[in-house]
């Protein structure tokens, strides 16, 4: 009596990058970030402080302290690409040109790259002392 032995075949699946199923995690995992970092902005801003408080000086005293520049840097950089992101989708569902998508894309992503650097750079570039100087010389 003979066995026969099964013979196993091995392949290697290469699985393609995917932007759709990263762009799909973002949004999810930005969406949580966003959850805890925005609603600490609402209360931190409207809740804890008045709405009259909102002031140059408010602001020139807060961004005095790195640790409040990084939350609105960490914010900025969840909500921006995660807005921008959820445009996209929108875009996606009524345009169906494969290369006008492509290039409303790289417009996109231009725009975010731009717009997250140039907004990171001007929160750690804010001179406290200067808003204070130029709040003190406008009219209440």
């Amino acid at each position: 009596m003979t066995t026969a032995t099964p013979t196993i075949t091995h392949r290697k699946v290469k699985v393609k990058f995917n932007f759709e199923r990263y762009a799909y995690l973002f949004m999810r995992m930005s969406g949580l970030v966003l959850l805890i970092l925005a609603v600490g902005h609402m209360m931190i801003q409207h809740v804890l402080n008045s709405s009259g408080n909102l002031t140059l000086i408010f602001v020139a005293e807060q961004w005095n302290s790195w640790g409040w520049k990084a939350y609105d840097i960490f914010l900025l950089l969840f909500a921006i690409p995660h807005g921008i992101n959820g445009l996209r989708n929108v875009l996606e569902d009524y345009i169906h040109n494969p290369g006008a998508m492509k290039v409303i894309n790289i417009v996109l992503a231009i725009f975010v790259v731009a717009t997250v650097i140039w907004a990171a750079i001007g929160i750690s570039l804010f001179d406290p002392e200067a808003a204070r100087q130029a709040a003190q010389g406008l009219p209440n």
